[in-house]
């Protein structure tokens, strides 16, 4: 996955939506960790995964993909805000278990508003990947995804 390009595309989608928003007065970082997370639980919510009390299927897979870059697109936003931009996803296990990966990551999300560290955008990011590849998808699938719905975005 190219990181560069991602955040490249996300920092020109900000500066736009920023000058039509006429925003460039506001600090956004509080509305962006708070839209991370609300998208981050309708993430959740497609994949159906805690609804242990229901036989109702996970949305079809394209629908968690789309909720998922719309998560990603915060993620980047937020790593742009930080400079935390240069950096190499280290390869890492991870649980096969999504509602462990998912409460991971709202406390990796919660960690990182606490305290913005490097390390632990680094490793918000980098659960974020591992969840992903959890939910069946590869770099590819994730970055032209996200290529896709910034263009459509970006015409807006």
């Amino acid at each position: 996955m190219n990181l560069n390009k991602l955040f490249h595309l996300q920092k020109n989608l900000d500066t736009k939506i920023i000058d039509q928003k006429n925003l460039s007065s506001q600090n956004l970082y509080s509305q962006k960790a708070l839209a991370l997370q609300v998208k981050f639980g309708e993430l959740a919510s497609k994949t159906r995964c805690f609804n242990y009390w229901t036989t109702e299927a996970p949305c079809e897979k394209n629908a968690i993909l789309e909720e998922y870059i719309n998560c990603l697109h915060f993620i980047l936003s937020i790593g742009l805000d930080k400079d935390y931009i240069d950096f190499a996803l280290p390869s890492s296990s991870f649980s096969t278990n999504i509602v462990e990966q998912f409460l991971g990551l709202f406390i990796d999300i919660n960690d990182f508003v606490i305290c913005s560290s490097k390390d632990n955008y680094v490793t918000l990011f980098q659960d974020f990947i591992n969840l992903g590849k959890n939910l069946g998808f590869n770099d590819s699938d994730i970055e032209n995804s996200y290529v896709q719905k910034n263009a459509i975005i970006a015409q807006i």
